[in-house]
């Protein structure tokens, strides 16, 4: 990234589903490593809203609205447990491409929205980027049951208490990106997901599985600039 950046991410779930890990491994750039949880890779798609994307030091008022869909995996290198992104469809243009060229970000035009009524989040995204698969994600999603701290829950910390990002720039080389935040607060979620072809757009066949759901409010993020390894 040019300069760090402070986000304030909202109304995220978490939709999961275990893999093996060698068809993780196929998709994945060399020098990462898919990160097992029982023996299991994992698979996740993210849809939330991020509230106001600014420049550290920026008071949130100037901040940009970006919906964002994330599809994700988890993974090692050198020890450090962290995210990799397949993709990240937001519904901005300018976002987008400032996200392509100067964040090294797999970021995808898509028009996406998210509606939240009560504990009720509607959210619908459709992929419009010129020259690439579509992709489509349709459905409701909210939190049930009592929150719970992710560091106290094994595969709740797996899935999401996580200070590093990796990606792959369109020249092929590998980027990181450390984040920091306090840690997720999560619910036990259900979800109604009409549409989903995410997945196949980036070579995955759908999981036999049926996915394992978190929800969280959100909660305020610093991320720094984009590195090389």
């Amino acid at each position: 990234m040019v300069v760090p950046l402070e986000m304030n991410w909202r109304h995220l779930l978490f939709e999961n589903w275990p893999v093996e890990p060698a068809v993780m491994d196929a998709h994945l750039p060399d020098r990462l490593e898919p990160d097992e949880h029982d023996g299991s890779a994992w698979l996740s798609v993210v849809p939330f809203t991020n509230a106001a994307v600014r420049p550290k030091g920026v008071p949130e008022r100037f901040g940009i609205r970006l919906p964002e869909l994330n599809l994700r995996t988890y993974v090692t290198r050198d020890g450090v447990p962290s995210v990799y992104f397949f993709s990240l469809d937001a519904q901005g243009v300018a976002s987008v491409v400032g996200a392509r060229l100067f964040h090294h970000l797999p970021y995808y035009y898509a028009r996406i929205s998210l509606d939240a009524a009560g504990d009720r989040v509607r959210f619908r995204s459709r992929r419009l980027h010129p020259g690439e698969r579509p992709a489509a994600y349709e459905g409701t999603y909210r939190p049930t049951g009592d929150p719970f701290a992710a560091p106290d829950d094994a595969l709740g910390s797996f899935l999401t208490e996580r200070y590093r990002f990796y990606t792959q720039a369109q020249d092929g080389t590998i980027r990181y990106t450390d984040v920091d935040h306090e840690p997720w607060t999560l619910y036990p979620a259900e979800a109604r997901i009409e549409t989903n072809t995410l997945l196949t757009a980036h070579g995955f066949a759908r999981p036999d599985a049926d996915p394992v759901y978190h929800y969280s409010p959100g909660l305020d993020v610093v991320a720094s600039r984009s590195k090389r390894p």
